[in-house]
Parts: C-alpha cells; sequence; structure tokens
C-alpha cells in the first residue's frame, strides 16, 4: 500500500513509519518540523527513515489546504494515518490558536483530502484527554465525552466529531484512536518521562503535580504502534448493532470507530518516578505542586473494544519500558556531551 503518514518526524509518527517500511509498505511523511521542541530531534528521527527506498518525506504544514489537497491529488494514497497535531494540554493555555491551526483546519485538510480522493481507510490520532473530567474507570469508548478540561481536549473531540460527519456523508471509513499517555525511545521533550530523567540526571528537581496524587495509564510506544498498524489494517465499519435510540458514541451505523489504546494499568506518579530512579541509579529531588489548569487527576483505558477488533491488548510493564527510555537517552544525548 502508499499510506500517508503526518508527523512523520514526530515520536509515534516515526515509529508508525518505520514499522509500515519494514513490512514493505509504500510511505509517504509529511511535517511541518515547527519548533514546539528541539527540531534537531524531529531531524534524527527522520534520519531513521530517509534510507529507505520506500520512504518520502514532504515539508509541509497540514494547515495549508492548497498543498494538501494536491499532495492527494498526486499521491493517490491507499490509506492515511493522521498523527500530525500540536501536542500538549499545558501549551494550549498559552497558544490557542495553534491548536485551531493544526488540529481543526489541519484536520478538515485531511478530510477533504480523503474523500475527494477516495481513500480506503483514515486513521487518525485522538487523545485519553477527551474524557475530562470523567470520574467513571475505566475510561470507556461509549461514556460521554462532554466536559473537556482544556482546548487540547476540545480539538481532539471536534477531530472525532468531524471524522464521523464524513464518515456519514461520504462513506469514508474513519477509526480515532484515544491514545494513553504514550512514553519510550525517542519521546516528546515536553513529556513527563523526558522532563524527569534530564533533570534528574543534570541534577535539578522535578515538578511533580499534585503533590504526586495522580495516575496515568502509561502506555509504551511499541504497543501503540502495533495497534496502529492492525486498526489500519481493518477500515472501520458499520455496526449492526448501533441503536440510534441510545446511542454509543464509538461507533455508528456508517463506517466509524473510536477505539482506546493504553496499557489498562493505571500507575501512581510516584511509582512511576520511582521506576525512573531505578532505571537511572539516582534519587529524584522532588518540587510537589498543585494541580495544574488543563490537567486530570487520572486515565485508566478500557481496551475491550480494540482487543474485540482486532486481537490485540497492550501490556509492556512500566519498569521495563522506563528503562528502554533511560538507555536510549543515555546513549542519544550523553555522548554528546
Amino acid at each position: 500500500m502508499k499510506v500517508l503518514v503526518t508527523g512523520a518526524a514526530g515520536f509515534i509518527g516515526m515509529s508508525v513509519a518505520l514499522r509500515l517500511l519494514a513490512r514493505g509498505d509504500e510511505v509517504v511523511g509529511l511535517d511541518n518540523l515547527n519548533d514546539y521542541y528541539d527540531v534537531s530531534l524531529k531531524e534524527s528521527r527522520l534520519a531513521l527513515l530517509r534510507p529507505h527506498a520506500a520512504f518520502r518525506f514532504v515539508l509541509m504544514d497540514v494547515a495549508d489546504r492548497d498543498g494538501i489537497a494536491a499532495l492527494f491529488a498526486q499521491e493517490k494514497f491507499d490509506r492515511v494515518v493522521h498523527l500530525a497535531a500540536q501536542a500538549g494540554v499545558r501549551y494550549s493555555l498559552k497558544n490557542p490558536h495553534a491548536y485551531v491551526d493544526s488540529n481543526l483546519v489541519g484536520f478538515v485538510n485531511m478530510l477533504e483530502g480523503c474523500r475527494h480522493q477516495g481513500v480506503q481507510h483514515l486513521v487518525y490520532a485522538s487523545s485519553s484527554s477527551v474524557y475530562g473530567g470523567n470520574t467513571k474507570m475505566p475510561f470507556s469508548e461509549a461514556d460521554p465525552v462532554d466536559h473537556p478540561v482544556s482546548l487540547y481536549a476540545a480539538t481532539k473531540k471536534a477531530n472525532e466529531l468531524m471524522a464521523h460527519t464524513y464518515s456519514h456523508l461520504y462513506g469514508l471509513p474513519t477509526t480515532g484512536l484515544r491514545f494513553f499517555t504514550v512514553y519510550g525511545p525517542w519521546g516528546r521533550p515536553d513529556m513527563a518521562l523526558f522532563l524527569f530523567t534530564r533533570a534528574i540526571l543534570e541534577g535539578r528537581p522535578i515538578d511533580v503535580y499534585n503533590h504526586g496524587n495522580m495516575l496515568r495509564d502509561f502506555t509504551y510506544v511499541d504497543d501503540v504502534v502495533e495497534g496502529v498498524v492492525r486498526v489500519l489494517d481493518r477500515a472501520a465499519s458499520a455496526d449492526p448493532a448501533y441503536d440510534a435510540g441510545a446511542p454509543d458514541s464509538a461507533t455508528s451505523n456508517v463506517p466509524y470507530r473510536v477505539f482506546n489504546i493504553g496499557n489498562r494499568n493505571p500507575v501512581p506518579l510516584l511509582e512511576f518516578i520511582a521506576c525512573i530512579e531505578q532505571a537511572l541509579g539516582r534519587t529524584a529531588e522532588k518540587r510537589l505542586l498543585p494541580l495544574q489548569d488543563g490537567d486530570v487527576l487520572a486515565t485508566y483505558a478500557d481496551t475491550d473494544a480494540l482487543n474485540a477488533w482486532v486481537g490485540f491488548l497492550p501490556a509492556t510493564p512500566i519498569a521495563q519500558g522506563i528503562k528502554k527510555f533511560v538507555d536510549w537517552y543515555k546513549g542519544y544525548y550523553l555522548p554528546q556531551r
């Protein structure tokens, strides 16, 4: 297949592209290489992709309406994995327009490209953040998600609604994947694992929000990639059991699906930090702080629907995943010092 992977210089995008290339697909990777975080890290990820003869990189912003339309018309993609987005909950409090441009305008450009060029299946990144203030655990795709607590979360829920509209109006198969705190080698520098590891190695204190009283369903990147590829290979279809009188927001009577991808094992933040300390052989100095605006207390994925759909459940233990990240971090950064 010829697959478009947007956000190909990103953490998950690079990993998905490598997996598709390894199995023989042709991959066009798109990214705007913005400076939300260190561009050199993005370039290093791309350096792993460029040697593949079946890979081609396109430098473009998903918000470029004419550019995206021309790309779709030229390439005639079979399937699309849309991972490009303005990420981060806290940054959305400071720069909301970046989320509108990338996550809303960019997403409708993807939908339009898929619609007009007959793409077989659009798989896109949603987020566990859509569950917002929900307290019922674990989070099920059938739960209402009408109370986001950050603009980032609101844009991800908007993506799901927009996708459903295109599935309904144009028969475009769309599948949204609600990622739960993805971590691992080549991860984003704005994520807790990266921030904590760097600070501990540099002898600086780490900021621990809500005094450590938080739970996160940390999901290892290889598990996420496996889920993405399996879902990509099974195009969304109408749910024969869908009941419009009692609607389930994760399915429909049109080719539309939404799934959680999480580890099904929420980890206390202080246990997460202890795993980092163990992997580094150092103790962190913790600066205990109140809960930040936009943060939620806990995330916990119900992944039964994903398992029923593609026969897969994420399961990498947190200590094992953190050890792999720390090994990568030391290999990538410390020799440069």
